[in-house]
């Protein structure tokens, strides 16, 4: 039984309920819409839930103003967000002032920046542009640029993609309720959860690895060793960076509009709880 459920000691009541409720799914009579849920145990998709460090510091940065932001509406289809939506001449701005701004936090202390960013056109004309002003202040970037991760894609809003933006204030409501819904089609806060707090610990062991070859060509050659610690942007999108922040302070997922709003191409620091 403990190899089914690692996350947790499951009593043999709870595992009945767990398996009915699974195969539960409720009507919503007033909608075309049906709530499926998995019951994915919050503590299950946090994969930061059972961390106590990490190597690097992590920054969420969301995307600047969009094209899809002035229009008020929902982009999250691959499909489409790839290829339209890029930043307004506002949005490129902040980019731009983003990256200028950005002050590496104990300079000495840090290797330099990783820029990890969404595939999304938004994301990454942003993550493209903070990337250019680093660089221009010869702030050393992981792989000389940016790596794009599609885990980092904003989350699906299903059947409200390409809809005025208003909605999102529906899905939230039920999000507040169940971390697991994926009512009008959406993907699951638990879902979000759990590919980015992986991301999250592949890209320390990632950084953290690569630093260790570094310190072993350094030392070969009798050059100073440098630091381990990167500064790990990653550009991604309001719900999922909300999302992500509640696995690192180790909230449940249904909390994350409890957190404060990010608004486009805001920096903030992401720090992993110790409880």
């Amino acid at each position: 039984m403990n190899s089914l459920f690692p996350c947790t000691n499951i009593t043999r009541s709870f595992l009945v309920t767990f398996f009915l409720s699974a195969c539960i799914i409720p009507l919503n009579t007033a909608s075309a819409s049906i709530i499926i849920k998995n019951n994915m145990p919050p503590q299950c998709s946090n994969m930061l839930r059972q961390a106590t460090s990490l190597t690097n510091k992590f920054y969420s940065l969301r995307h600047g103003q969009s094209l899809a932001n002035v229009e008020k509406i929902i982009s999250s289809n691959p499909d489409v967000a790839t290829v339209k939506h890029g930043l307004s001449d506002i949005g490129r701005e902040q980019a731009r002032n983003a990256g200028e701004k950005f002050i590496l936090p104990n300079t000495p202390l840090l290797r330099g920046a990783a820029i990890f960013s969404s595939d999304f056109t938004r994301a990454r004309e942003t993550a493209n542009i903070f990337a250019d002003a680093l660089s221009s202040s010869n702030i050393p970037l992981y792989k000389e640029g940016v790596i794009f991760e599609k885990r980092l894609r904003e989350r699906s809003f299903g059947d409200l993609d390409g809809g005025p933006d208003s909605e999102y204030n529906r899905v939230w409501e039920v999000d507040a309720l169940d971390p697991n819904h994926v009512q009008f089609q959406v993907e699951s806060v638990n879902s979000v959860v759990q590919r980015t707090t992986e991301l999250i610990l592949e890209i320390d062991e990632e950084l953290k690895l690569a630093a260790a070859e570094e310190e072993k060509y350094d030392s070969r050659n009798d050059n100073p060793l440098l630091s381990p610690y990167w500064a790990c942007i990653l550009v991604a999108h309001g719900d999922v960076l909300q999302i992500l922040q509640t696995g690192f302070e180790k909230m449940d997922g249904s909390l994350h509009r409890t957190l404060p709003h990010l608004e486009t191409a805001t920096l903030r620091e992401l720090i992993l709880a110790d409880k």
